[in-house]
């Protein structure tokens, strides 16, 4: 009898036994972007993974910080993917009436890019420092050039400094920016809003299923 025999042999006293192979666990911390691909990412990898989101929105680096250890919690995760920027190269004003007091004229930026490479820095500690689990950061995805509150041109400059932060500390990396701009283009929602609509966050999805199946092989 050959050793694949065995295998099948061990597996059936497993299975009666009522043993269940261990399931990989991801978890995805990040804004209303990575919330509005979400639902598509978990079915997507509903036979191969548990694949959760931090409760609400990530923010930026600042809620970051503050909350990582709560959303890492006791979990054993296989894999963590994480993204910032959005909220941290956002301009608000107290006394903006748009929505979430965006203003890139009056307002004042929520993290320069300085203290974001700064937050990331510490960000990636806590993580290594905090479980085992296989890191993967997103790249931050396009905003269009009438966006209220954010510059556009600023989407690449944090995305290269966020970029040097991870390779510096071997952190998988996901830039998903080009294509999000054809994305955003097509299935946007419109040229003053970081949003999509369903399709475009079904595209974004299939951006993200890859690199985490990748990934899971390689546990």
């Amino acid at each position: 009898m050959n050793n694949k025999f065995y295998l099948l042999i061990t597996l059936c006293i497993f299975l009666c036994l009522g043993y269940k192979p261990k399931e990989p666990k991801i978890l995805i911390i990040g804004d209303s972007i990575s919330i509005g691909y979400f639902s598509k990412v978990k079915e997507a990898l509903a036979t191969k993974a548990i694949v959760m989101h931090n409760p609400g929105n990530a923010q930026h680096t600042g809620t970051g910080l503050e909350k990582i250890k709560d959303w890492i919690g006791q979990e054993d995760w296989d894999i963590i993917q994480f993204n910032w920027g959005l909220w941290d190269l956002c301009y608000r004003h107290p006394d903006s009436k748009v929505y979430g007091n965006r203003d890139k004229i009056k307002g004042t930026i929520t993290y320069e890019l300085q203290t974001y490479k700064q937050n990331l820095e510490e960000l990636v500690s806590i993580l290594k420092a905090s479980t085992s689990a296989k890191l993967i950061f997103v790249t931050t995805t396009y905003v269009p050039v009438n966006e209220a509150g954010r510059f556009s041109d600023d989407v690449a400059k944090y995305n290269a400094v966020a970029k040097s932060v991870m390779k510096k500390n071997g952190v998988i990396i996901n830039d998903i920016y080009k294509k999000s701009i054809a994305i955003h283009h097509k299935n946007g929602l419109g040229d003053k809003d970081v949003h999509y609509n369903k399709e475009g966050y079904k595209e974004l999805g299939e951006l993200i299923v890859p690199v985490l199946n990748k990934t899971l092989k390689r546990l």
